[in-house]
């Protein structure tokens, strides 16, 4: 009904070969939860799903009616409550697998472009989509270097400078 030209097989195989050739690679993946006729079990069925697959983290949207759209006339539309409900539940998976992947650089040195300093800590990200923090100043803005992925804290990996 969305009018996607891939079918789930297919996106799964590819997010494997990505995953087999560039090892350590973040991956998100945009669902939209709520489209008309999506029904309860069609919602499990994604979430399954999405939960097998090997990504970093999920960029959910719940479906809106607009104006001018096929969908704005379809069957089945899905409460706003149940729209919200689903939106949380893909929250929570995408932050579970946010964690699991950052956590699995743990320990790990990464080049870092550093972006901002606010109180002497210095946040940036690596070349694998991975949010750093650790203590720094405002010169380092705007600079790549290596850094020791230490911890995993407030949504980001924390850590410092590597020799």
């Amino acid at each position: 009904l969305m009018k996607r030209r891939y079918k789930r097989k297919i996106f799964k195989e590819r997010l494997n070969k990505i995953n087999s050739i560039i090892p350590n690679c973040g991956i998100g993946v945009d669902v939209i939860v709520g489209f008309p006729g999506e029904t309860e079990e069609d919602f499990l069925e994604t979430y399954h799903y999405l939960s097998e697959l090997k990504i970093s983290y999920l960029h959910v949207f719940t479906y809106s009616e607009r104006p001018d759209t096929d969908a704005i006339n379809m069957i089945g539309i899905v409460s706003r409550e149940d729209r919200a409900n689903r939106s949380k539940m893909l929250h929570v998976l995408s932050e579970k697998k946010k964690e699991s992947f950052y956590l699995s650089q743990k320990n790990s040195i990464k080049e870092v472009l550093f972006e901002s300093e606010i109180n002497n800590q210095i946040s940036g990200w690596t070349k694998n989509y991975i949010r750093f923090s650790g203590l720094g100043s405002k010169e380092l803005e705007n600079k790549i270097l290596n850094v020791y992925l230490k911890s995993f804290k407030n949504g980001m990996m924390r850590g410092h400078i590597a020799n």
